[in-house]
């Protein structure tokens, strides 16, 4: 079975895992592309067989809609991180903002952010992050095929990227604001699409449960 989930803003990815276990009784449950805690929408969940097409599923471009803060950056790039450091807003327009954003399109290399779920020596690196220790990341290559500004304030930018299985959307995020001239992090995260699946075919865990018990 292959269900389209929308992830609960606090809940890890793993979190929707055992939620679906336990609502369907499956002893072989997956998912197809981790979500961060504070990000929402879109997580595919496989389970018994079909988890064996999680990870062509997961290959799929991904789209997202964020909102970044601008002015203050966090040790994890997101919301649910601390304060670390604060820098002035230069004035923007739209237009140069469309413009930074536009230079992104295409390949290039992304370094790993130490507060993710990636391995270094067998460590989980946000493990590692928590001890305050701090070790060279490979760069990866990753793709951006769109990314368009959906509304801009003062101090907030909101935009849709459509991107490469790896990409770190928080490390963009951080470097989007890197070329405004100024520093960001992430205040939301919403993941729209995986390939084909839409958000506007998921279901809520409330509404799997509902659905189960019939």
């Amino acid at each position: 079975m292959i269900l389209n989930i929308v992830k609960p803003k606090g809940w890890s990815s793993f979190d929707v895992v055992k939620k679906v276990r336990g609502i369907t009784r499956h002893k072989k449950v997956g998912h197809a592309g981790t979500l961060d805690p504070f990000a929402t929408g879109v997580l595919i969940i496989g389970t018994e067989k079909d988890t064996k097409k999680l990870g062509q599923i997961s290959s799929n471009y991904k789209t997202y809609e964020a909102t970044l803060k601008l002015g203050e950056t966090t040790n994890t790039l997101d919301i649910d991180g601390e304060i670390v450091n604060s820098l002035i807003i230069p004035k923007l327009t739209s237009n140069e903002i469309n413009e930074i954003l536009k230079s992104f399109l295409g390949n290039s290399l992304q370094i790993p952010p130490m507060f993710s779920a990636k391995k270094y020596k067998g460590i989980r690196l946000y493990k590692l992050a928590r001890k305050g220790i701090e070790v060279k990341r490979k760069p990866i290559i990753i793709n951006i095929k769109k990314i368009d500004l959906i509304s801009f304030k003062k101090n907030s930018i909101k935009f849709s990227v459509e991107c490469s299985k790896g990409t770190y959307v928080r490390v963009l995020g951080e470097n989007i604001a890197q070329k405004l001239n100024t520093i960001g992090y992430l205040s939301a995260l919403k993941r729209i699409k995986v390939g084909n699946f839409d958000i506007s075919n998921s279901i809520t865990i409330q509404a799997l449960e509902e659905k189960w018990k019939f």
